[in-house]
């Protein structure tokens, strides 16, 4: 240790007598939730999952760190708050993370360096980026127990950034950034991530949004080949090309649709707005809201299909919301309240995966390393929302945000202590989140492997 981090220095008296303090206290780590994480790991799965998809060209003879491994030790720091590779050169002696990756804390070499990790970010070729994004797909399928009957999908994109001039970066007008503009699918009842895929930062066109759908899907029904899906995203993939595809295979969807002036003119739409207006400055309700259905073909859908409208009138004016459903069941209220309003929630785990974990530092020049950079990213997210599933659902962290997860159940101080046949992780006696960290580190014991 540097002999200036490891020198004494002060703080305020505290009755009377001095208080002095060193980074000298031995096997302490200030992560001892990434044992957590190691557990939850091990049951899913995950990096040994993805190494596996990933060329290793290395002279086995020289071979110090496994490739599943490296990649372990990338994800759990990422779980942990530390987003950035060159974390991981601090990292490398830390007792919590060595125990978490299967090594003695005081003895062996430390884990991986910041070079490793970027090697391997920058090693995967395309072909291999699929295979581990299939594999993710793979991962999802398999964390039910058994097939579902139906789930609904929530597909969008969101803005990232970019810190140069990268490759697949491109001028938004909307954000008025220089950008990509990555996929993201959720199984958002569950908040289950499905597939995050990086892309340049244009909105996506009817074509392409219908190829990742398909691709999808398809890799889906590998793995669930009753399960009805339905797809459920805003304007963006309101497209002719996602609707035809969705009816040519069975799959539902709910759509947003831009407006337009057949729609504004549509004599349904026209007569209840009008009739919301009237009442509305009759009653004199600040706002009013009332819910209409009509059947709408463009000049380049192939048919007519059903279009749900939202009519909102109020002291501002009026303001009219559409969508387009495959569904012949249901009010206009359920389709457009109850079921497309409930994709709002997708947005919630954007945040989480984009914020909370940090998947926007995509700040790699190749695309490839960006993509590895996603799924990642998307790899901490499943450890981070298995942790959560093991929490009993009357403790008030069953609901936390993955960041609240992070400050009460991964930072938390413990000491390691190594004798001959055993190691302790002596954890803080005063942790206010005892209990649930116990009952999780059971749980994820007992959890098949």
């Amino acid at each position: 240790m540097n002999d200036d981090i490891a020198s004494p220095f002060r703080f305020p008296a505290v009755h009377r007598k001095k208080v002095a303090a060193a980074f000298d206290g031995g096997r302490l780590t200030s992560d001892g939730g990434v044992l957590l994480l190691a557990q939850a790991e091990r049951a899913m799965g995950i990096c040994r999952q993805l190494a596996g998809c990933i060329a290793d060209r290395r002279d086995p003879a020289r071979v110090i760190h496994r490739l599943d491994d490296i990649l372990r030790a990338r994800v759990f720091a990422i779980a942990c708050g530390y987003e950035d590779a060159d974390d991981l050169d601090a990292l490398r002696d830390d007792p919590g993370f060595r125990l978490a990756l299967g090594k003695l804390p005081g003895s062996g070499a430390g884990l991986a360096s910041q070079p490793t990790m970027s090697r391997w970010e920058n090693a995967p070729t395309t072909r291999e980026l699929a295979r581990m994004m299939a594999e993710m797909i793979g991962i999802y399928c398999a964390s039910y127990p058994v097939s579902p009957k139906a789930v609904t999908l929530d597909i969008d994109d969101t803005c990232d950034v970019v810190h140069g001039y990268q490759q697949l970066s491109f001028w938004n007008g909307h954000h008025g950034e220089r950008c990509f503009l990555p996929v993201h699918v959720y199984d958002t009842a569950t908040g289950r991530p499905v597939a995050m895929l990086l892309r340049t930062g244009k909105t996506p066109s009817g074509a392409e949004a219908a190829g990742h759908i398909r691709r999808l899907v398809r890799h889906i029904r590998r793995h669930w080949p009753n399960t009805h899906i339905t797809i459920r995203g805003d304007g963006h993939y309101g497209r002719p090309e996602v609707m035809a595809f969705c009816e040519a295979h069975g799959i539902d969807y709910v759509l947003g649709l831009p407006t337009n002036a057949a729609l504004r003119a549509d004599p349904v739409i026209v007569a209840v707005a009008d009739a919301c207006a009237v009442r509305r400055a009759q009653r004199r309700y600040p706002v009013l809201r009332n819910y209409a259905e009509t059947r709408y073909g463009a000049k380049t859908w192939q048919c007519q299909r059903r279009v749900v409208g939202r009519i909102e009138a109020s002291t501002l004016g009026m303001d009219i919301r559409y969508v387009v459903t495959s569904l012949a069941t249901g009010s206009a209220e359920h389709i457009y309240d109850t079921l497309y309003c409930a994709r709002g929630q997708a947005e919630n785990l954007i945040k989480r995966h984009k914020s909370q974990l940090a998947s926007d530092r995509t700040s790699c020049r190749s695309a490839n390393a960006n993509q590895m950079r996603l799924i990642l990213h998307t790899a901490a997210y499943w450890l981070m929302w298995r942790i959560q599933q093991e929490i009993p659902k009357t403790a008030a962290l069953a609901a936390a945000e993955f960041a609240t997860l992070r400050i009460r159940l991964l930072k938390v101080a413990a000491r390691v202590i190594e004798n001959a046949s055993r190691i302790r992780v002596a954890i803080a006696s005063a942790c206010p989140d005892a209990s649930v960290f116990r009952a999780i580190a059971i749980s994820l014991r007992s959890a098949p492997t």
